[in-house]
């Protein structure tokens, strides 16, 4: 296949050192991102704090926290986006404050999110922190909710009359029309963060995208596609095509109609033996060729950030090295953040990578910690010695007795 993946050849090289994630060509980015995140007492960790580049790849063992992480900008998302709230965000997805709760708090067990939401030249434009708890009926209750823009305080709860009706404090000010017009801005924004994890399963049965909407694991991709303008539908598709056509050479041409249910289906030209060649369905795509759809469909659709979970499963090598190229072109035009999980050494192999778009998560027995592989001196000395980023980085990821799996069965 082609190395270039829609990526023009002056393009190819790294707009970045390993040591150095400054923006290409010094420009200023107009695009709202996440800056920095604080938590505390959430799932995996007692507490972090974190600085986030336009491009962050998560990287560390099995189950240490990489998807609960990812869980943050979501759980943000759910409360400001319309349908959803702090009880919604809270209970029905995530089971209560009890399940949300790290297993290692200790005596101030108040959940906290806290994030900086800016642009590049004004990092702390925006901050916005909620810290929550439950009552004696295991409701979520806040305990504080903050805004601040610039600096200046724009909310601070509780307010005397939250003190005075208790029953205030179970909803936030994020999901109130009424009472978030003065950041209204913060709220557009968590509202367009956007999570996606194909699973291809769900894709090439669309009747099961029946009731959802937007659903991250792409049980209504297909349903997502045909609601776009046809206009839009059709240029993003000829753009995808052109680009699956490098990882899938047969494939010359994309399509989508509904059946006579009004079921949507995705139609992909395959070349042959025959000159006009054959078309198959969705139920026909390969996983990788179903998950590669997806990743570049939410890559062209909204402006966000992106929440990629493994973008590398079911990928041949050849095309995840340069999906770190991808996300920078893209971000070269939008300035779209995105933050991407994953355990790939092919893809945290592009030498574009800064030390500092890599948080390296490591579980200990106080929660997992967080830590840019900039702060690590031993990481600098290994690549100052020649090794790649992944050589450097991986081994501390390594469970220290996986070798013992090979004794399953004796």
């Amino acid at each position: 296949m082609s190395e270039h993946l829609l990526i023009p050849e002056a393009e190819l090289k790294s707009p970045k050192t390993k040591r150095d994630s400054v923006g290409r060509n010094g420009q200023v980015g107009k695009t709202l991102r996440f800056t920095k995140l604080h938590a505390e007492n959430w799932r995996n960790f007692t507490k972090i704090e974190a600085d986030l580049q336009k491009r962050v790849f998560l990287v560390g063992p099995n189950a240490c926290g990489k998807s609960n992480l990812l869980d943050i900008f979501r759980f943000l998302h759910d409360m400001a986006v319309v349908g959803g709230g702090f009880q919604h965000a809270v209970q029905q997805k995530r089971g209560g404050v009890s399940r949300l709760r790290c297993l290692a708090a200790r005596r101030y067990s108040d959940i906290a999110v806290r994030v900086h939401i800016g642009r590049d030249g004004h990092e702390a434009e925006w901050e916005y922190e909620v810290r929550f708890n439950q009552d004696n009926l295991q409701r979520p209750i806040l305990k504080s909710e903050s805004v601040k823009h610039r600096g200046k305080q724009v909310l601070s709860r509780p307010s005397e009359d939250d003190n005075a009706d208790q029953a205030r404090l179970t909803q936030t000010f994020l999901e109130q029309v009424n009472a978030n017009k003065d950041f209204r801005e913060v709220v557009d924004f968590l509202g367009n963060v956007r999570y996606l994890h194909v699973v291809p399963q769900l894709v090439r049965e669309p009747d099961r995208s029946v009731g959802k909407s937007n659903d991250p694991f792409g049980g209504d991709f297909l349903e997502q596609i045909a609601r776009t303008q046809e206009k839009t539908k059709k240029a993003r598709l000829k753009r995808i095509a052109e680009a699956l056509s490098f990882a899938v050479p047969q494939l010359k041409e994309l399509d989508l109609h509904r059946d006579s249910r009004g079921t949507p289906h995705l139609h992909g030209k395959y070349e042959h033996w025959r000159p006009t060649g054959a078309w198959q369905s969705e139920a026909e795509f390969s996983d990788g060729t179903l998950r590669l759809m997806g990743l570049l469909w939410s890559l062209l659709d909204g402006s966000g950030p992106l929440l990629l979970e493994e973008p590398e499963l079911s990928l041949h090598t050849e095309v995840i090295r340069f999906i770190p190229q991808l996300f920078a072109r893209v971000q070269a035009r939008s300035g779209r953040q995105v933050i991407v999980s994953t355990h790939s050494s092919e893809l945290l192999r592009d030498e574009g990578i800064g030390m500092d778009e890599v948080l390296l998560l490591t579980p200990g027995d106080e929660g997992t910690s967080v830590r840019p592989a900039s702060d690590f001196k031993d990481i600098e000395a290994l690549l100052d010695s020649g090794l790649s980023l992944p050589e450097a980085i991986l081994p501390r990821t390594r469970p220290r007795r996986a070798s013992q799996l090979t004794l399953f069965g004796e």
